[in-house]
């Protein structure tokens, strides 16, 4: 059976393109089609891959600033013909899941989130940083982008949802049903020290607006308690401003101190809203418990009382009251690991691979996951 694979854009680097990796390792031989490609800006095991870019991957400035072009994406992917191909996978939270198929063919979405610049444009506009005068100009277009859309979702033969966010996402959004198979997540390179945690939060990410580390900031300013804060972005110097003497920022760290904070904190804090999460599975791998929304992704991942706790509005009054409440002695670091290794990269692969083998042998495709 020949298969192929389809990603939206190989331009920088994200939990995305961890997907896309752990998809090539299943399925090798197959080509990867996508819009652009930046090989400076990806990983070097890319460079080995069969990667084929469609005429977007020629427009001025592309690689560096793709958010400009995204009215022309589903064009460059109405274009991409794999009618050639038994199996088709879109690993996918832009447009291309809008590739030509043949009729008898199954294409897979591995549905990432629901086109997010079409759906929830205001949101996706705000996080991206978008200027205010571009974003008013593309408003127009948006509702013919979700007609497209829609009626490329409608040409998916199976969708398959990285959280149960997600699966809501495409009912909401695409009238369709979809299978549940979590992204995977290394928890290799994260283990328990086996020594008792130390007095500070930790928050590792980006530093943009919905990452919410400023309710993180605020909360800890409040209890007096020393927070973390790991990364970068464009809202530090903002984040800077309301932070409090217990709070330090320690810029961009290596992936050995990230493994090493992870083992070491009290308890990691995950304030925003999330499609999926990978930083909390981390943290849980690392035998650390997890503070976070009650919304997302965290729903699939965080087990309150056992692994951590949810708290209930994304506001600084809520977080402080869950910090304080918080004794760091009350979770077992082995259940802490116990949850992450439900989403390893060996459960991916197995569940994955198990549901493509149903996909092809004509067999209804429930994943491992199904609800």
């Amino acid at each position: 059976m020949s298969i192929a694979l389809v990603h939206d854009w190989l331009n920088q680097v994200g939990g995305a393109e961890d997907v896309l990796i752990a998809l090539k390792q299943l399925y090798p031989e197959a080509p990867v089609f996508t819009s652009i490609y930046a090989p400076a800006k990806m990983p070097a095991v890319m460079q080995g891959w069969d990667i084929r870019v469609n005429w977007l991957d020629r427009l001025p400035g592309i690689h560096d600033h793709h958010q400009p072009y995204l009215p022309l994406y589903p064009l460059g992917f109405a274009g991409v013909d794999l009618r050639a191909y038994d199996l088709v996978i879109s690993n996918k939270s832009g447009f291309c899941h809008g590739v030509r198929t043949a009729p008898a063919a199954a294409h897979i979405c591995y549905c990432l989130a629901p086109t997010r610049y079409v759906w929830q444009s205001a949101a996706y506009l705000a996080r991206e940083g978008m200027p205010a005068a571009l974003a008013a100009a593309l408003r127009p277009a948006l509702a013919l982008l979700r007609r497209w859309d829609f009626a490329a979702a409608q040409r998916v033969s199976h969708f398959l949802a990285i959280s149960t966010e997600i699966q809501a996402r495409i009912r909401r959004y695409y009238r369709r049903q979809s299978d549940l198979i979590h992204p995977p997540v290394d928890t290799d390179r994260f283990r328990p020290t086996g020594k008792p945690p130390e007095p500070f939060f930790l928050s590792l990410g980006r530093l943009i607006p919905y990452k919410r580390v400023d309710l993180a900031i605020e909360a800890c300013n409040q209890l007096g308690a020393t927070l973390l804060v790991a990364g970068s972005g464009r809202d530090e110097p903002a984040l800077r401003a309301i932070a409090g003497p217990t709070i330090h920022f320690l810029g961009r760290v290596s992936d050995a101190d990230a493994a090493d904070l992870m083992a070491r904190c009290q308890a990691f804090l995950f304030p925003g809203l999330e499609d999926f999460g990978i930083t909390p599975l981390q943290a849980q791998a690392a035998g650390r418990p997890v503070i976070a929304f009650g919304g997302g992704g965290a729903l699939d991942t965080v087990l309150p009382g056992q692994t951590g706790e949810h708290f209930a509005e994304q506001s600084v009054a809520c977080l402080a009251a869950a910090l304080a409440r918080f004794d760091p002695a009350a979770y077992d670091p082995a259940r802490c690991r116990t949850n992450a290794l439900r989403f390893s990269v060996e459960r991916f692969a197995q569940a994955f691979t198990a549901y493509v083998a149903r996909v092809q042998a004509g067999q209804q495709p429930q994943s491992a996951y199904a609800r």
